[in-house]
């Protein structure tokens, strides 16, 4: 977004009041969820910069820039690359971040052809002893980097971007599948491609749409290669001659190497496999021209070993015209006889059948013919697809591909959708698309790609909403808000645009193994998906922070941990975030990172926040161990109690009125403020989490210190706690401005009752935890401290507020659990404290 883009937007004059399509406010008014972006393979391709994790190159060292090392990737973040040099092992501290367009990055070989040095880095020289050895140890297998996207022209581009308009591909008919033509680009929406038919010129009668994914869409000179037929069109064949058709074949081909497509391009196509069907077979059908019902069809050819043509069968002596199409083992569509009967669905009888009640047993009959059997159906099972009825999404409209709507998933069977498309300028009944289709998008992906979104007929729309947050002498505005107070606002350079996915966000991972924290529920940490994205960083973000809100014991806690400061610097763009706990909602301003570069910090930052695993989520996937050695930590190893601290109240953003919305209350009486006593430990630098993220491009990681506390720092702490006891024991503490001490008819508590303990609760396990609640009278909550992790350590430190605040439980309740820990502490100060 650019300030001729803005002056444009000024010049159109009414077109800046119009009133802006807004996803959020629609799916908070429909209570509608949206799709999760990674059930969308084919955006997922797209977004891939052709570079990979695990991919080898030759790298300058930065403190001698004539020499090179190899390095691997370690992640990839649009134009930039997350990279570790070889010797490094697992060790994370010389990460390093560089950008394609800029750093001196090399395929592998390179520096044997240019007679450059490659020389081990100082860091790891000692590791090393024989570096020959240890290089061809290392490249033994080793997948280098593209060298295309590494040197020349295409050096740093997005593949997706090479597709510009002007390019030329061949397109096989879908009538005839042995036929193929060349088609330009006439435009690149994120991979979805407006076509035309080379020779037809200014003419879009026969303009097609497909995402260049499409198994029927090639690189020029497919055809020739597969031995193909390179010609026309049937349906526009009769509108040059055959002279200046071949006319037209000349010149492409004189022109092939300036319009051509990089070949590497359509690797991630799927593989069309072999197929089993013969002629006259009998199968239920979707016509992908009209998706709107399934009906009994016909195989009416067999071209050969990877495709046919199946008919929709009309039994009507007097039609013209017939729905046929081309099809390969993989289509999407196409079902075994009874399918529909099985899954609860309507067939639609063939048009001239006589009758409504259609029964297959007495067609196949009738027809003298067979079904095609199970077999034939190899992709047709149940898949995991993150798809569930209600979600929102975005995709084309089959009767006017040029558009694209809101779709609601009405129905699902197999690995079939039911979609209803909303603000298509004709009504159309529910479509019925594969789970796998390339003609559906994730919610945000229009606004990502700069096309128009059809609305709803009844839009919610963004009235007049001012999201902009003033700081000291600049402001800063939302893009998606651009049209509010546009002439009196400054725009930020650095609030960055997405377009045409430059500015995605990686791949976010939920790593289920590391350690989740006070605040998550590790339960609900493991039922989330293995990871969200890649898509616009905004998006993405904040579906992920979403997902976590949702995981916690107290989701409304989590948004109160999240929410920004008043007195934060503001540094990326505020989006609002919702949670509900006990039937009240709340809301809060939360800000997330808008460029692909902060991401890694920001979900670093964010994990610290929480109190959990720095790596619990992120762009880099944890697989066998987690770098911070978090599987061996429990909760006192991260949370520490101090005490009171200040209640952070859900409310106002920076700049704004307060966003707390919470259920009605009776206006005569005030709630009492809870105070909250989990914090983190900023102040014992020894035992203080690694705050720096990993691979920063700015800042080398320190090395992680351990915040565990040691058994004698905690006896140390325990021992003063017991000589404040001395002068006056007391059984409880009680700090919570909600709670009054109970009576003492209310306690009953048997002071003199001494415990016995075998074995230094210190060392004691969850395990050993839960065993000794069993025994007592509150039995019943041992499962919450099994759920929660809560160790001997932990156990030691509990005081009525934390378990009030932790565990959610009533004051009768937690006084008698907290008598059982004080037993606990009395036991422990007396057996094992000195």
């Amino acid at each position: 977004l650019n300030r001729r883009y803005l002056a444009s937007l000024l010049d159109a004059g009414s077109s800046v009041e119009e009133m802006e399509f807004n996803w959020d406010e629609y799916l908070e008014d429909t209570g509608a969820t949206a799709a999760p972006h990674g059930s969308f393979k084919h955006v997922d391709t797209s977004l891939q910069n052709g570079f990979a994790p695990g991919m080898k190159l030759e790298v300058a060292v930065k403190s001698d820039q004539n020499t090179y090392w190899v390095a691997t990737i370690i992640t990839t973040c649009g134009q930039l690359l997350l990279l570790r040099y070889d010797g490094y092992g697992e060790d994370r501290k010389a990460d390093f971040w560089c950008d394609i367009m800029t750093a001196d990055l090399h395929p592998i070989g390179w520096c044997e052809q240019n007679k450059k040095i490659l020389k081990v880095p100082e860091g790891i020289k000692d590791k090393i002893p024989d570096q020959e050895e240890f290089l061809q140890r290392v490249l033994k297998g080793a997948c280098s980097a593209p060298a295309n996207l590494l040197e020349g022209l295409h050096r740093g581009k997005n593949p997706l971007d090479l597709i510009a308009p002007g390019s030329r591909l061949e397109l096989q008919n879908v009538r005839d599948s042995l036929e193929a033509w060349i088609v330009n680009v006439v435009e690149n929406v994120g991979g979805r491609l407006k076509l035309r038919y080379e020779g037809l010129d200014d003419s879009d009668k026969f303009d097609q749409w497909l995402f260049y994914l499409d198994p029927f869409l090639h690189q020029v000179g497919w055809a020739a290669q597969h031995g193909y037929s390179l010609q026309p069109p049937l349906a526009i064949r009769s509108l040059k001659s055959e002279a200046d058709w071949q006319e037209i074949l000349k010149k492409v081909k004189e022109e092939e190497e300036e319009s051509s497509v990089p070949t590497d391009l359509f690797k991630d196509k799927p593989v069309i496999g072999v197929h089993s069907f013969s002629e006259g077979m009998k199968l239920e059908a979707v016509d992908p021209m009209a998706p709107f019902v399934i009906s009994p069809a016909t195989v009416l050819k067999v071209y050969n070993e990877k495709y046919f043509m199946i008919e929709i069968d009309d039994l009507r002596p007097e039609r013209t015209t017939s729905q046929s199409y081309v099809c390969h083992v993989n289509s999407a569509g196409i079902f075994p006889v009874q399918w529909s009967l099985k899954n609860g669905l309507h067939l639609s009888p063939p048009p001239g059948y006589p009758g409504q009640d259609f029964d297959w047993a007495d067609y196949l009959k009738q027809c003298g013919a067979e079904a095609a059997p199970q077999s034939c159906f190899p992709l047709l099972t149940s898949c995991d697809h993150g798809f569930k009825e209600n979600m929102k999404l975005e995709a084309v409209n089959p009767v006017d591909p040029e558009e694209v709507c809101i779709a609601t998933v009405t129905k699902m069977k197999d690995s079939y959708l039911w979609l209803q498309l909303e603000g298509s300028k004709k009504p159309i009944p529910d479509c019925i698309v594969s789970v796998e289709s390339m003609n559906i998008f994730p919610v945000g992906w229009c606004e990502t790609n700069g096309y128009q979104l059809r609305p709803p007929r009844k839009a919610i729309v963004n009235k007049q909403k001012k999201i902009a947050v003033v700081q000291p002498e600049k402001q800063i505005l939302s893009s998606r808000t651009v049209h509010d107070g546009l002439k009196n606002q400054e725009l930020n350079t650095s609030d960055s645009v997405v377009i045409n996915g430059k500015y995605c966000c990686p791949k976010i991972y939920f790593n289920h193994r590391c350690f989740s924290g006070p605040y998550l529920n590790k339960g609900r940490i493991a039922e989330l998906p293995q990871s969200v994205g890649p898509g616009n960083c905004v998006l993405v973000l904040k579906e992920v922070l979403t997902l976590l809100i949702n995981a916690a014991y107290k989701p409304s806690r989590v948004l109160r941990e999240l929410q920004l400061d008043e007195e934060a610097a503001w540094h990326g763009h505020g989006e609002t975030l919702k949670a509900k706990y006990k039937g009240k909602s709340y809301r809060a301003t939360v800000e997330v990172v808008r460029t692909a570069d902060r991401v890694a910090d920001f979900c670093r930052k964010t994990c610290i926040k929480l109190e959990c695993c720095p790596n619990l989520f992120g762009p880099q996937m944890v697989l066998d161990k987690c770098s911070e050695n978090c599987s061996v930590l429990t909760k006192t190893k991260y949370t520490h109690y101090y005490g009171k601290r200040k209640n952070k109240r859900i409310g106002r953003p920076p700049g704004g009125h307060s966003n707390l919305e919470v259920a009605m209350k009776k206006p005569n009486k005030r709630r009492k403020r809870r105070k909250h006593f989990f914090v983190h430990k900023k102040k014992r630098s020894s035992t203080s989490v690694d705050n720096t993220p990993a691979g920063s491009p700015q800042v080398s990681e320190k090395k992680s210190l351990s915040s565990s506390p040691t058994q004698s720092e905690l006896s140390h702490s325990l021992a003063q706690e017991r000589d404040k006891r001395k002068r006056k024991l007391r059984t409880f503490s009680f700090s919570d401005d909600e709670n009054k001490p109970p009576s003492p008819k209310d306690m009953k508590m048997e002071v003199a009752e001494k415990l016995q303990l075998d074995s230094n609760p210190l060392e004691w396990s969850v395990a050993d935890v839960v065993r000794f609640l069993k025994s007592t009278d509150c039995a019943p909550l041992a499962r919450i401290f099994l759920d929660q992790e809560i160790d001997g350590q932990a156990l030691l430190l509990l005081t009525l507020p934390t378990v009030q605040e932790c565990m959610d439980l009533k004051l009768g309740p937690a006084i008698k659990l907290c008598h059982h820990i004080e037993r606990v502490k009395l036991a422990f100060y007396q057996q094992f404290a000195n």
